[in-house]
């Protein structure tokens, strides 16, 4: 799971404006984080199927998240996807 400290240091990267901590780029790359820490987790438990179910969950969020964003902010979407080194 993030810290707290790690959660504050995404959200200062990738905020919009200064009072910005829910726009849908920092929740695409704390879904992203947590993705790649829970991946890391069930490399060394492969039979954690609770934690498997919670990451599927997790991914498919950060595509609904990834869809909007498309939709709505294409600009936005494509630096985000750089940034975060994801195949889109």
């Amino acid at each position: 799971m993030l810290t707290t400290t790690k959660k504050q240091k995404i959200i200062k990267e990738h905020q919009i404006h200064e009072t910005d901590t829910g726009s849908s780029e920092i929740q695409v790359a704390l879904l992203t984080k947590n993705i790649a820490e829970l991946i890391q987790h069930l490399k060394k438990h492969p039979k954690d199927h609770h934690s498997r179910r919670g990451l599927l969950k997790m991914v498919g969020k950060r595509k609904r998240f990834m869809n909007y964003l498309k939709k709505n902010n294409s600009k936005n979407y494509s630096t985000l996807v750089k940034k975060l080194g994801l195949k889109k």
